[in-house]
């Protein structure tokens, strides 16, 4: 098969959860289990960190994969899901998984395939840990899918397990309430692998606690070790301080990802380097440093709080549920503007109902809908805009929303682009 014939074949016949939602996700490890077996096991044949969490396990990973990157480790990084090329979910040292290798490990793999009639999303955990191991990584940053103790990367034993925060996601999934969802994310924790949380939660916290103690794991919230002291947000950068106990442990940080919500993940990602330090990796200060400050260069990352035009000023977010639709107005409200131009898309099977509440009601909205199955209509996503005072016009493509917004915004105008990593991934 050609790489655009392997695509097709891994899009159309294998249940995808970006395009077909609830129905592709497998409730056990099985499939994820078989298909590594069947090209021996090479998940046991690197070291990895893995990285879980409702929001900002995608930055959290990528701030890592660049630190250990810098530091001189062969890093490989997978995520998901991608925006624009599927290879963005497998990475070496920033570098996307060669075409070529795509195509050999599905021709390869084919008949373990057909006969497992695995999802999308195992075959891709497969086809990373294959890559990793052939290439022999130092480590590799694995980004939870879904979950976290029946997600397919929980094959794996890590050197540091990182979970960065619960909020209400997936529920149709994952559980209804804070304390069912965190137990989910609380099965990425193993026996005897310290973990790092980094949010304190007052209805989660006990979860972790008593999951640490019944595998005998080390815990450690970072919330608790480390605060930010000071903070500025400059054009290009976050500028920051870290601050341990009583004594400055990081001065002057700049961090290239200017999301304010990214001062919650940065504290997640300095404690995360403490306890690697304490298992012995050489992760020096001057790594940290030139690392967060090229965290989009070395490892590619995109979609958060993502300046995509100054004039008039467009920024896109892939924050898309409760929690993140938060941290994006908080960012709004803190970025100078006239008017506020939205450009806004959703998938069906969200409750947005939270969202829509969070929504300023004083902004020109333009309502679209990514080209995924799972696209919300245009049409019903107004229908139930104008429920909480919000109004404008629909556009059933991305790109005629945008095109819109831009001909109606002025230059001292914000137009803000988001409410679905689908909605991101077709206008980067």
């Amino acid at each position: 098969m050609t790489y655009l014939e392997t695509l097709d074949y891994l899009y159309t016949k294998l249940p995808m959860f970006s395009r077909i939602g609830a129905v592709a996700y497998k409730k056990d490890l099985h499939n994820t289990i078989a298909l590594c077996d069947a090209v021996d096991n090479p998940q046991t044949q690197f070291k990895t960190i893995h990285v879980g969490g409702t929001n900002g396990k995608g930055s959290t990973s990528h701030m890592l994969a660049a630190i250990l990157q810098q530091a001189g480790y062969k890093t490989g990084l997978y995520t998901s899901p991608h925006l624009k090329d599927f290879r963005e979910r497998i990475r070496i040292n920033g570098t996307m998984v060669p075409k070529k290798f795509v195509s050999q490990f599905v021709q390869q793999q084919k008949g373990t395939i057909d006969s497992l009639q695995p999802s999308f999303f195992e075959v891709t955990v497969a086809m990373a840990f294959t890559y990793f191991a052939e290439e022999k990584v130092d480590i590799a940053i694995i980004e939870v899918g879904l979950g976290g103790r029946l997600d397919s990367t929980n094959i794996i034993t890590p050197d540091l397990s990182v979970i960065t925060n619960i909020s209400l996601d997936h529920t149709n999934l994952l559980g209804n309430t804070l304390p069912e969802i965190a137990l989910e994310k609380a099965g990425i924790i193993k026996p005897g692998i310290p973990a790092v949380i980094g949010e304190r939660q007052a209805e989660t916290d006990e979860v972790f606690l008593k999951k640490a103690k019944e595998t005998n794991s080390p815990l450690t919230f970072a919330a608790d070790e480390l605060r930010i002291t000071s903070f500025n947000k400059e054009e290009q950068y976050l500028s920051l301080s870290v601050q341990q106990g009583a004594s400055v442990l990081l001065d002057n940080l700049k961090l290239d990802l200017t999301g304010s919500y990214q001062l919650k993940n940065v504290l997640t990602v300095i404690q995360s380097v403490l306890e690697l330090r304490k298992l012995g990796y050489n992760l020096p200060d001057k790594a940290v440093y030139k690392a967060l400050k090229n965290v989009k260069n070395l490892t590619g990352l995109q979609g958060r709080w993502s300046t995509l035009q100054q004039s008039p000023l467009t920024i896109c977010d892939t924050g898309h549920n409760l929690a993140g639709i938060t941290e994006v107005m908080q960012n709004i409200t803190h970025t100078p503007h006239q008017n506020l131009h939205m450009v806004f898309g959703v998938l069906k099977d969200k409750d947005i109902s939270g969202v829509l509440a969070l929504l300023p009601k004083n902004a020109t909205y333009y309502f679209t809908q990514p080209n995924v199955e799972r696209a919300m209509p245009a049409e019903t996503l107004a229908e139930q805009a104008a429920h909480f005072e919000l109004h404008g016009e629909v556009y059933p493509e991305v790109t005629l929303a945008w095109q819109a917004a831009r001909a109606q915004a002025l230059a001292g105008d914000l137009i803000f682009i988001g409410g679905s990593t689908f909605v991101v991934a077709e206008v980067i």
